[in-house]
């Protein structure tokens, strides 16, 4: 693994870390609910709004700790060493990129292609982020965050990050 992540910007960001975020909201308000249940009047109702809070503190709060080292874990390049040079690497990715029928969203020659998997009606499809350095390839690739964090999701990246290793790594053997 790499300790480089691949950035998002803007939008791209927001609605990437959406499920995280909401997470948080949510663990705040019942942090509020915690707070308010000391005004309480009658001792059985603050305990009861407490207890509910507290429960409500750990789950929301749990699952967006849980949400957010698993986006923080995706966005890691992973390291791929090859026989071949920048230019015939990116040359490789880019045709089966095109051959998967991937939309190519950005792209420098021998130094990074940035694309987006083929999609539905519904959903803009998993992106995948490749830099390429002498010789080693780095692969990224993140789901869609309409998708949710699903486990077919998570296979579908999987399965980007296998075409793009096969693919570098079949370039060098030729």
């Amino acid at each position: 693994m790499s300790d480089e992540r691949l950035e998002l910007a803007g939008t791209e960001r927001v609605r990437y870390f959406a499920p995280t975020a909401i997470c948080f909201y949510l663990a705040t308000l019942c942090a509020m609910l915690i707070v308010t249940s000391a005004f309480l009047v009658h001792m059985q109702d603050a305990v009861a709004v407490t207890a509910a809070g507290v429960f409500g503190l750990l789950s929301s709060g749990g699952l967006g700790v849980v949400f957010w080292r698993a986006q923080r874990r995706d966005l890691l390049y992973e390291r791929v060493a090859t026989a071949s040079e920048a230019s015939r690497n990116f040359e490789a990715v880019r045709s089966a990129a095109l051959g998967a029928g991937w939309r190519i969203t950005e792209e420098e020659p021998a130094r990074r292609l940035v694309a987006q998997t083929a999609h539905s009606l519904l959903t803009v499809g998993e992106r995948v982020a490749v830099r390429f350095r002498d010789r080693e390839v780095l692969i990224a690739s993140i789901c869609d965050p309409s998708v949710g964090f699903s486990l077919v999701g998570r296979r579908r990246c999987e399965a980007h990050r296998n075409l793009v290793r096969r693919a570098v790594l079949a370039g060098g053997s030729s």
